[in-house]
């Protein structure tokens, strides 16, 4: 195993650079800590400045400050887009065509049918004191990769006076994801709800390079065939605002002993068709695709050598996947090495999903973690495996940690549908001998236990070995009793799914 800073990561290249003690990785969990720091980022901005934005999802409606529609100092997102851009901001707007419907004239399925309005809404939309329509051209659907898969990046980048900060994340800008804990105030069909979500900020080369990203798509997207989202109607403006220019170059954040990457998963091609020759590729990227995501994490798993934890929105494969791209083999290694591995995930289904909603979710261990992890572990490796839920919550996390030295948050999930790039992704993971992910570890476990932290409790938590006894007691160290964490979790909402033996909160 290599030591150091970059120790859970494969060797840099210049395609996939490691920024080594000079780019800040910041983590952001839940929306309501997210949606603050971009409120502040668009506030900064002025002529000459730009934002880029993409994701599987836009509402122009979204106060970043929560207010509802209505409400007194409403600020629509989409609204505050355009006067940024009438008052001389650059503005670039990418929303994905999703999953099958992207390609089909009735893009009602899957909210397609929301992206492409909202992308003619703020294309027209005016500005009091401007002829033109401010974002005319800006804003683009993305329809390019994989019939079955989506544009699945969820990223903001900012450019304030030629400093670049971008933030990556798996939180879209639509309803429902202003939250934090304890997850108690949102209601759905008046029932009790929760979205539990990450983001990360990045600052330095690492912001450039993400910022590069996003501008390459932007040329990818302007430069796909024309597309009818309904008969006669353009999915796209014939005229498209022209790219932004490659990022400034970035002085370096000191942030000694960490490494940071931003990882891409992107398909083979452009566009595919059932005709080949309608197939095209892409105008800058490899025919083979780009699975940076899946190299960096499986480098870090097979690295591990105390604890994997995964939070992750389904737990199992989904069509389109492909076996290669699977993390499973990995996620067996390091049990088999006695690595503990604590996989959390959503106690009711995103409302977006097919199905009934509140439709609960991993109340048993599903087909793919029992056939592909657990079945195949030794006796004893099996109790190095514990799978759990949050009641009443969505679990929206794309978040990785191992061994209290690497990270990984973005728009990711655990399935190789995301590992293969079926669905494009963006990713930042951080490899460092800081307490940077010690603290992030923490701050998430107790936002589950819901508990207030005081001095016992967060010395417990700082403690991994102790730690991790929440998840099983028999994982606990000699000395702490084996109740330990039961006074510190009564009203946890985690609940146990694999095995169903273990205590509540541990």
């Amino acid at each position: 195993r290599r030591l150091g800073t970059v120790a859970y990561f494969p060797e840099s290249t210049a395609d996939s650079p490691t920024f080594v003690d000079d780019s800040e990785w910041h983590p952001l969990i839940d929306g309501h800590r997210y949606f603050a720091e971009l409120d502040a980022a668009l506030r900064s901005l002025g002529p000459g400045d730009s934002v880029q934005i993409t994701g599987l999802q836009l509402w122009p409606g979204l106060d970043l400050s929560g207010r509802r529609p209505g409400s007194a100092q409403y600020e629509p997102l989409g609204a505050r887009l355009v006067a940024l851009a009438a008052a001389g901001v650059q503005v670039r707007v990418l929303l994905a065509g999703r999953v099958i419907a992207r390609s089909l004239w009735l893009p009602a399925l899957a909210g397609f049918r929301d992206n492409v309005t909202s992308a003619r809404t703020l294309n027209a939309a005016r500005s009091d004191g401007v002829d033109a329509p401010p974002l005319a051209g800006c804003v683009l659907v993305d329809w390019s990769g994989v019939a079955a898969g989506s544009n699945h990046q969820k990223v903001v980048v900012i450019d304030r006076g030629g400093e670049v900060t971008a933030f990556v994340a798996g939180i879209d800008l639509v309803d429902g994801r202003f939250d934090g804990a304890p997850h108690d105030t949102l209601r759905l069909k008046g029932k009790r709800w929760g979205w539990h979500d990450a983001a990360v900020r990045l600052r330095g080369p690492a912001a450039a390079r993400v910022h590069d990203i996003l501008t390459q798509r932007w040329c990818e997207a302007a430069t796909l065939p024309p597309r009818y989202a309904a008969p006669g109607r353009l999915m796209n403006p014939k005229l498209t605002a022209p790219p932004l220019p490659r990022a400034p170059r970035q002085p370096a954040v000191e942030t000694p002993g960490t490494a940071v990457q931003v990882l891409r998963s992107l398909p083979e091609r452009k566009t595919e068709s059932i005709r080949p020759w309608r197939c095209t590729a892409w105008d800058a990227l490899p025919s083979s695709g780009v699975q940076e995501i899946f190299g960096t994490l499986t480098a870090a798993l097979s690295t591990a050598h105390r604890y994997v934890y995964i939070e992750d929105q389904y737990l199992e494969e989904s069509l389109g996947g492909k076996r290669r791209f699977e993390l499973y083999p990995y996620l067996r290694d390091a049990a088999e090495r006695g690595v503990k591995i604590v996989l959390v995930g959503s106690g009711v289904r995103d409302p977006e999903d097919p199905g009934i909603y509140p439709w609960p979710i991993n109340r048993k261990l599903n087909r793919d973690l029992r056939r592909k992890l657990v079945d195949r572990l030794s006796g004893s490796a099996r109790a190095n495996v514990a799978v759990w839920r949050v009641e009443r919550c969505t679990v929206h996390a794309k978040l990785v940690l191992i061994d209290d030295a690497f990270a990984c948050i973005g728009s990711a999930n655990m399935f190789s549908r995301s590992m293969s790039g079926v669905d494009s992704e963006l990713s930042a993971a951080v490899s460092t001998t800081t307490s940077l992910v010690r603290d992030l570890r923490t701050r998430v476990w107790s936002e589950h236990l819901r508990t207030p932290i005081d001095a016992e409790l967060q010395a417990a938590l700082d403690d991994v070995d102790c730690a991790l006894g929440m998840w099983q007691p028999a994982w606990l160290p000699a000395g702490p009793p084996r109740d330990q964490w039961r006074h510190w979790s009564r009203e946890t909402m985690l609940r146990p799914v694999w095995p169903t033996s273990a205590a509540r909160g541990g």
